[in-house]
């Protein structure tokens, strides 16, 4: 095991899911509730100090209870070392903490994941549409069931090409 995940494990027994590495990469599955917490930890701690925050995207398992998987992918720069961290969200509280007050870049990515699979994010500065057109409200389109086709806004554009 290690040293990340001993430190995760050690301070939050009850929010430490599982770990795995695989190809070099070690990613720990947590409890949403814990996630700013951990977050702060993995951050402060000076053996650690994942001070890079590289994206937040998220996965969507619509047959799971816990429906939506939330993944941070984080970078320390002093000691060159990589971990994702992953938190499951269900569709009924599709809520996690904002972890913008550690890395204001996960500002936009934060933003992104709202916008494309409806996951909100608490205390965010400004959440708020960042790709979608602010007036959208015809679903998540990274969400497995948006459909492919669209909802017949689509019909009412003309056809550009000259075929």
């Amino acid at each position: 095991m290690n040293q990340t995940v001993q430190k995760i494990k050690e301070a939050y027994p009850d929010a430490f899911l599982s770990e795995k590495t695989a190809f070099g990469e070690t990613t720990v599955e947590i409890e949403k509730a814990k996630i700013f917490d951990i977050c702060k930890l993995i951050r402060d701690e000076s053996s650690l100090r994942f001070d890079m925050m590289t994206d937040i995207c998220s996965v969507d398992f619509p047959n799971e209870t816990l429906r939506f998987e939330v993944i941070y992918q984080l970078y320390s720069i002093e000691n060159n070392r990589r971990i994702r961290l992953k938190a499951r969200v269900s569709e009924d509280d599709c809520r996690i903490d904002s972890v913008v007050k550690l890395w204001q870049g996960a500002n936009f990515l934060e933003r992104e994941v709202y916008d494309m699979m409806g996951i909100h994010f608490n205390n965010h500065p400004d959440l708020r549409r960042i790709l979608m057109p602010e007036d959208y409200d015809e679903g998540f389109p990274l969400r497995k069931d948006f459909p492919v086709e669209g909802r017949g806004w689509r019909d009412q554009f003309e056809n550009l090409s000259e075929d």
